[in-house]
């Protein structure tokens, strides 16, 4: 019976509340309050970024483009980063100079074959040191 009873009052008051805001926010009295008061917001808004400034303090809006701006600078540095990492690594191996004497090589065979002599023997060359390695970076956390 209680929950009868709750359900007819709950029903009820529902939809008398919807009809009384939506003859509320229909009143043109009520709905040109509203407008005048999201105009007068929208125009102090305006007037604290002005004074803001005048003064010379950043605003919100010059702080959030800021911020923006430095997240896009630094995606872009740490992909820098890695390109240079990944030419480091691949110069620090000596993968060109085997290339350069693979290649020197095939020169030295193709310029004997054209000339008709046997090919010479590569002179030898020291073994070069290699680069220490670095340390992988640590990249900092991206926030939302």
């Amino acid at each position: 019976m209680a929950a009868g009873l709750r359900e007819r009052l709950t029903s009820g008051t529902e939809d008398k509340l919807g009809k009384a805001l939506t003859d509320l926010f229909e009143n043109p009295l009520v709905s040109g309050t509203i407008g005048r008061a999201f105009d007068a917001r929208e125009r102090a808004v305006q007037a604290q970024e002005l004074a803001l400034s005048a003064l010379n303090i950043p605003t919100a809006a010059d702080i959030e483009r800021l911020t923006r701006r430095l997240r896009s600078v630094s995606q872009r540095l740490e992909g820098i980063e890695d390109g240079v990492h990944r030419l480091n690594r691949a110069l620090s191996d000596g993968g060109v100079e085997r290339r350069l004497a693979a290649m020197e090589e095939q020169l030295r065979s193709l310029s004997s074959k054209l000339s008709g002599e046997a090919p010479k023997p590569a002179p030898k060359r020291a073994p070069r040191k290699p680069a220490p390695k670095r340390a992988p970076r640590a990249r900092a956390k991206k926030s939302a």
